[in-house]
C-alpha cells in the first residue's frame, strides 16, 4: 500500500481534533471561551482550588500556555488567582461568582458536541478507551 497523508493515522486524529474544534468555537463563542479556556473551567467547575501546577499536569499545558490562558480568564472575571498560605510557592485557583454562574450557562455544552459528533453513545465510549490507549502508549514510548 501506498503512503499517503489519508492512509496517516495521525491525519485522522488531527483531522477529528480541527473538525471538534470547529464546533467548540461555535458552541462555546456564546459563552465567550476559548476551547482550553473551557477546559480549564471545567477542571474548576468539578473541585476548586486547584492549583496551577494540578491544572498543568490534568490538562496536558505547560506552564507557558497555561499562565496567559489564566491572565484571560481573571481579566474577564471568571477566575481569581492567589498564594496558596500553606506553600507560597503554590498558587491556587479560584472561581469567581460570574465563573461560577457561567457553568450553570455551560452545562449542555457536552451534550451539543455529543450531537454534533453524530456516534452512538457505544461508538464514543469504544474512541475514548482507543484514544486513552493511544495516548497511554504514545507517552509510554517517549519515557
Amino acid at each position: 500500500m501506498k503512503i499517503t497523508v489519508e492512509n496517516l493515522v495521525c491525519f485522522d486524529v488531527h483531522a477529528a481534533s480541527r473538525a471538534l474544534d470547529a464546533v467548540y468555537r461555535r458552541v462555546l463563542g456564546e459563552l465567550g471561551l476559548t476551547y482550553p479556556q473551557y477546559l480549564v473551567m471545567m477542571v474548576l467547575w468539578e473541585r476548586e482550588p486547584v492549583t496551577v501546577k494540578e491544572l498543568g499536569v490534568r490538562l496536558r499545558l505547560d506552564s507557558g500556555t497555561l499562565s496567559p490562558l489564566l491572565k484571560r480568564l481573571e481579566a474577564a472575571g471568571l477566575v481569581r488567582r492567589e498564594r496558596s498560605t500553606e506553600d507560597e510557592r503554590s498558587v491556587l485557583v479560584r472561581l469567581t461568582d460570574e465563573g461560577g454562574r457561567l457553568g450553570q450557562r455551560a452545562c449542555d455544552v457536552p451534550a451539543r458536541i455529543f450531537e454534533a459528533a453524530g456516534l452512538a453513545p457505544v461508538e464514543v465510549l469504544d474512541l475514548q478507551r482507543t484514544l486513552r490507549r493511544l495516548v497511554a502508549s504514545l507517552d509510554e514510548s517517549v519515557r
